[in-house]
Formats: C-alpha cells, sequence, structure tokens
C-alpha cells in the first residue's frame, strides 16, 4: 500500500477516537522520552531555562521521528523514505506536543527550577505530557480523517 493508498484508505473511513488517541500516544512516547531526557539533563547542568527547553524539543522530535522511523525501516523502507514518512507522520503532532508541553511547564511557578528530587518537578513533567495528550489527540483525529499525520504510517505496519 502507497502512501496515497493509506490517505485515501483513511479519507473514506470514519477515524475513531481510539484510533487517535493510539496515535497520539505513539507520539507521545517519542515525546516523553526527549522532553524528559532534556529537562532531566538541562537541570542536573543547570542549564538555562531556555536552552532546557530547546534542548527537550530537540530531543523530543529526533526521538519521536527515531520511534516512526525504526517501525517503518523494520517494515522494509529505505532510510531516505522512512526520513520522509515520519516527516509527514509526526510533525504536526510533534509540534502541538511540544508547544503544550511546554507552556504548561513554563506556566507553573518554579517548575523549571525545581531540582530532579522534588515532586513539583516531576508532577508538572507529568501533568504537562498529559495535557499534550488531551490537546493532540483531536488533531491527530482530524489529520488521520483527511490521510494525513499518523495515516501515512498505516500504509507500512504489519
Amino acid at each position: 500500500m502507497s502512501v496515497n493508498d493509506a490517505r485515501t484508505h483513511h479519507r473514506q473511513g470514519k477515524v475513531s477516537w481510539s484510533s487517535a488517541a493510539t496515535a497520539t500516544l505513539h507520539c507521545l512516547t517519542g515525546c516523553a522520552i526527549g522532553e524528559v531526557l532534556g529537562m532531566v539533563i538541562g537541570t542536573a547542568a543547570g542549564l538555562p531555562n531556555a536552552a532546557t527547553v530547546i534542548l527537550s524539543v530537540a530531543l523530543a522530535f529526533l526521538f519521536g521521528y527515531g520511534l516512526t522511523m525504526r517501525s517503518v525501516l523494520k517494515a522494509g523502507l529505505w532510510l531516505g523514505t522512512a526520513l520522509r514518512v515520519a516527516l509527514a507522520a509526526d510533525t504536526v503532532s510533534i509540534v502541538v506536543m511540544e508547544i503544550v508541553d511546554n507552556a504548561v511547564i513554563l506556566a507553573i511557578p518554579g517548575a523549571m527550577d525545581a531540582g530532579l528530587t522534588t515532586l513539583l518537578f516531576w508532577g508538572t513533567l507529568g501533568f504537562a505530557l498529559a495535557v499534550a495528550f488531551v490537546v493532540t489527540t483531536p488533531v491527530n483525529k482530524w489529520m488521520i480523517g483527511r490521510g494525513r499525520g499518523h495515516a501515512v504510517v498505516h500504509a507500512y505496519h504489519r
């Protein structure tokens, strides 16, 4: 099945909230790995808040795209094609998730300055990721219903 076939297939059918949540959970997994790693590294290294956020966002994209590429490479795609599929599948979802996630973290007083051993640090991070999941799920539902976003990966699922 080609990317265009996958898009056509999803346009013809109604997308369930379950499918959208599954796609968002996949995105959240990569984003959370990168986000948490970036926040931990930035906080432990005493980086300024802006540098910590930039590091977290960069790692969220790296791990988000990496997880998608891993699955489509496993399906036999070439590296260049796998990268294009990952970019098409995850970019909007990761962007929305990272904007929401980091906005929540920045909005909670003291969260960026809390140490790694505090409930404020870990609680804020968990809360921010949960809010990002809730906000991003309808975005993914809308995109999948139009043959975009995670719909392009479905052509390569086994």
